[in-house]
């Protein structure tokens, strides 16, 4: 698919699902559970011991059901290896402009992580597609609609410290879409295998992006 297409499959959605676990043991189990909750769009941190076979691995059980992507991208050869392995966007903690051009040049999804005004207008002069807001929790909502107001034009992707009761207050705030890492992917959960209670919280977050659009 084409970067547009996939940059839409993301903001229609309005959740970007973060896998990171001390181990790739049932990872493949997990993304299944979260895309039978409703989600659809999911990224593999380069945390996770053996994250390239473990992206290729989602793609073959998935395919285009899914948009996976991989994230905690340091280095364009970082990018490079998670693309040709299968991932279809990409999202880096920090503005790195050498990753962004090698997205450009695969014409893949690129999120970068920024907080200040100046990173954020740097990511987005560069090519970014979304710009990601993290940590979010350090200014909430209100940080992000100041971030909002002067820069209307940017994609933000607030993570880290989004949840079911700040989601809505996110979303109101100028949100694009959300990034949920462990308040979704609990890390107990994927220790126990308890793929009942992922698949769970992905159905609620999905309701709560729902309701929060709806003005519900």
């Amino acid at each position: 698919m084409s970067r547009e297409t996939d940059l839409r499959r993301v903001l229609d959605g309005g959740i970007v699902a973060i896998i990171r676990a001390d181990s790739g043991d049932q990872l493949v189990q997990v993304a299944e559970a979260l895309y039978a909750g409703g989600i659809e769009v999911i990224e593999v941190t380069f945390t996770v011991p053996g994250v390239l076979e473990i992206i290729s691995a989602v793609r073959d059980t998935l395919g285009d059901r899914i948009l996976l992507g991989a994230g905690t991208v340091l280095d364009p050869e970082s990018a490079r290896a998670a693309i040709l392995a299968g991932a279809e966007f990409i999202v880096c903690p920090t503005v790195n402009t050498d990753v962004i051009r090698m997205c450009r040049r695969y014409d893949k999804v690129v999120m970068p992580g920024a907080l200040t005004p100046t990173e954020v207008v740097t990511a987005w002069e560069a090519g970014a597609d979304v710009v990601k807001v993290f940590p979010a929790d350090v200014g909430g909502p209100g940080y992000l609609k100041a971030l909002h107001g002067p820069l209307p034009q940017v994609k933000l992707l607030p993570t880290g410290g989004v949840n079911l009761e700040t989601l809505s207050d996110f979303m109101a705030a100028g949100a694009c879409a959300v990034g949920l890492g462990s308040a979704l992917v609990e890390r107990q959960a994927v220790a126990d295998g308890d793929m009942d209670r992922i698949r769970g919280q992905a159905e609620a977050y999905v309701a709560a992006v729902a309701a929060a659009r709806s003005g519900s």
